[in-house]
């Protein structure tokens, strides 16, 4: 529990890290969410609002950070997927490497632990799988993809610097693919993509025929995976947190016909470039160092995603 601890989440209105906000008030701390509502939303956090334990700041992670003290904050701030980050690669890059620098200013200030939301995009198209946290990667640093590759790789840097040359304490986790609801539905992630095509009659996007490989994970299971790391004495990381069960885009995509009942159809379309070819996370250390694994499995928690969008598709009907 974290009964009266005072904790900043950066990008708090977004996706994962507005359950890391419900997560932290069911925990008894008073929460500061500071997100530009870029990627983030409001409707995300409006049943927060109310609480006198919880304070909104419409703010950017580059430039307004509230002072302290605060006892940990973490940092999700940063758009998250592909589609995002050539509407703006400049800031992207920017949003993690400047913003990951505040938040490191920020904690050196005021002594707290800091979380780092990072991704499997470290490892770039990899060269080795399923990929291990020693791997070092193999990501194009000049491609269309790299604002947000190398800016999560720059920030893992800064991370590490700052606690070995100031001694900020940290904790640093490589994400992969991850679903569940309060996804935003038009943010060009695979599984969103899919499930409101499907739910409203659209064709599919395949690129690249469907046969590079994913490993999805449940938002519920990812966050637990964040607090076990966050709550680890002594623990860095970088610890690999995701699914290690690997599914075909394909077959992602005939399971959310299958569920949804769609007569949907399917549209080929070329492979993105650095697009990665094969995904899966090697998940040894977080079982060993930290007892977790995941435990809802794709179809389960495609269930409870479809549902979601049904229902958020009901409610723009009747607006």
């Amino acid at each position: 529990m974290r009964t009266g601890a005072r904790i900043l989440v950066t990008g708090g209105a977004g996706f994962l890290g507005s359950a890391v906000c419900d997560r932290l008030i069911a925990e008894g701390a008073q929460v500061v969410c500071v997100d530009n509502l870029l990627t983030g939303r409001r409707k995300n956090i409006e049943h927060l609002i109310a609480s006198s334990r919880f304070t909104f700041i419409e703010g950017d992670v580059r430039t307004d950070l509230p002072e302290g003290p605060f006892n940990e904050i973490w940092n999700l701030a940063s758009p998250a997927s592909p589609p995002q980050y050539p509407a703006d690669p400049v800031g992207t890059l920017l949003i993690n490497v400047n913003g990951m620098h505040n938040v490191l200013e920020l904690a050196r200030r005021c002594g707290a632990r800091v979380f780092q939301a990072s991704t499997s995009e470290v490892y770039g198209d990899p060269e080795v799988h399923p990929q291990t946290e020693s791997y070092k990667g193999s990501v194009n640093m000049i491609g269309p993809r790299a604002c947000y590759d190398e800016g999560k790789r720059a920030a893992e840097t800064l991370c590490f610097d700052y606690q070995r040359t100031y001694g900020v304490e940290i904790r640093v986790v490589r994400i992969f693919n991850t679903y569940g609801p309060r996804m935003d539905p038009k943010d060009g992630r695979v599984v969103s993509n899919f499930v409101v095509n499907a739910l409203a009659g659209k064709p599919l996007e395949l690129y690249g025929g469907g046969v590079q490989t994913r490993s999805f994970c449940y938002r519920d299971d990812l966050v637990e995976g964040f607090f076990r790391l966050m709550n680890h004495p002594t623990l860095t990381g970088p610890i690999n947190i995701g699914n290690p069960n690997e599914f075909t885009i394909r077959e992602l995509a005939d399971l959310v016909l299958e569920m949804t009942g769609s007569t949907s159809g399917l549209i080929e379309k070329p492979l993105p470039a650095d697009d990665p070819k094969q995904r899966r996370p090697d998940i040894s250390h977080a079982r060993e160092l930290l007892g977790w694994e995941p435990k809802i499995q794709l179809r389960e928690g495609l269930e409870r995603t479809i549902a979601h969008f049904a229902g958020v598709a009901a409610e723009a009907k009747v607006a």
